[in-house]
């Protein structure tokens, strides 16, 4: 799938999140925080979790099904109950793994002048927060569905995974007038090969072994961000 090319002067710079910008997987984390505040059952919910990421490590994920396991939560508490445990868990867990090193980098593109979008299969509950805090306006994320000022544990749309990633960035791009001439693209992992194709400066950032190769194939920039990953 080739996405489509719309018309506006700015470039841009678009990131993965969890173990991109991030030296960690924020989804996987968050699953873990909530089991240690209780939440939910600490010793099953920490294997499902740890099941999960595992898949999404080997490309095997079942994307519907682990959003079905990760969004329960959110509809068994309030809007309120969630704002409070967030607050921690950016100050705890999330705000030390910003490395420098990630800030640097996008304060780069900044001073380019570079439009900058984050783009992740996360979904927004979680990143939205993350984003603000590395000053991004532009997220796309997966969409858990709101009604009644309620979480349903359900998903709203198409899920931003894979070449679920290139849908939701074309169809931003249509809706937005931005292309992807001289465009950048960070990323760790080989589920983001779709969309490393797409742009005019794919970058792989501490990439897994499958990425790394490809990467090597066609002679990919690679960058080092976070040296303990």
């Amino acid at each position: 799938m080739k996405i489509v090319k719309a018309n506006k002067n700015k470039d841009l710079a678009i990131f993965d999140l969890d173990n991109t910008l991030l030296a960690g997987d924020s989804d996987a984390l968050w699953g873990e925080f909530i089991a240690q505040h209780g939440h939910v059952d600490k010793e099953e919910y920490a294997r499902e979790n740890q099941q999960f990421y595992a898949d999404y490590k080997a490309g095997t994920l079942d994307i519907d099904a682990f959003l079905r396991f990760s969004l329960k939560p959110l509809s068994q508490l309030s809007m309120d109950e969630l704002a409070v445990l967030h607050k921690k868990f950016m100050q705890q867990t999330i705000v030390p793994l910003i490395s420098t090193q990630a800030r640097a980098l996008v304060q780069q593109h900044r001073e380019q002048s570079h439009e900058l979008l984050i783009i992740t299969a996360t979904n927004r509950f979680i990143t939205a927060p993350i984003a603000k805090e590395f000053g991004i306006d532009n997220l796309l994320a997966t969409e858990p569905e709101i009604k009644n000022n309620q979480y349903t544990g359900q998903v709203e749309g198409i899920p931003c995974f894979q070449h679920g990633k290139v849908t939701r960035l074309n169809n931003w791009l249509q809706q937005t007038g931005y292309n992807l001439d001289n465009s950048w693209f960070y990323s760790d992992s080989h589920n983001d090969i779709p969309l490393l194709e797409q742009v005019s400066h794919p970058v792989v950032v501490d990439p897994d072994d499958k990425l790394a190769q490809h990467a090597k194939q066609h002679c990919w920039k690679m960058l080092r961000l976070h040296p303990s990953l």
